[in-house]
């Protein structure tokens, strides 16, 4: 099963970082708000650059001068079952399977654009209207962080 993550990202403004094992990379959406299990909201998710599959477990500090310095935690991960579409075409369908996010999703690009699309929640059993997006990222987690150049800035 390919698998998702999602980085709670402190950059210049947080925001979390959604991303799919696809064809042997992780594609990833910037997404400002963070995801939902709220299926009235549609969250903007523009999508970045591609990041190599290791970088599905990172977690640390960026340094100053790399690109998106600042802490990065795992807020959520686990797998996911494709079920329909293509990104090319502009819309996937999939399940997810992680601790925080689960049941159906749809990420679908918004008409006219390029790399701005919405991270939709299904209607389905793990629905949530009432989800509100929690940040998990404390001082304490901090400490526990190192100053690391990920996988993706390397190159």
């Amino acid at each position: 099963m390919p698998v998702f993550v999602v980085h709670e990202h402190h950059a210049t403004n947080l925001h979390f970082d959604f991303r799919l094992e696809i064809d042997g990379v992780l594609k990833s959406w910037a997404v400002p708000k963070g995801p939902s299990m709220n299926p009235s909201e549609k969250r903007l998710a523009v999508i970045v650059d591609d990041h190599p599959l290791g970088y599905g477990t990172f977690e640390g500090i960026i340094p100053k001068g790399y690109y998106g310095a600042g802490p990065v935690i795992i807020w959520d991960t686990g797998g996911y079952e494709p079920i329909s579409g293509d990104l090319n075409q502009g819309k996937i369908e999939f399940i997810l399977h992680g601790k925080k996010l689960k049941g159906g999703f749809v990420l679908t690009r918004m008409h006219g654009k390029k790399k701005e699309w919405l991270l939709i929640k299904k209607r389905d059993g793990y629905a949530d209207p009432g989800f509100k997006l929690k940040a998990e990222f404390t001082p304490s987690r901090l400490k526990r962080l190192k100053e690391t150049i990920p996988p993706c800035n390397t190159e």
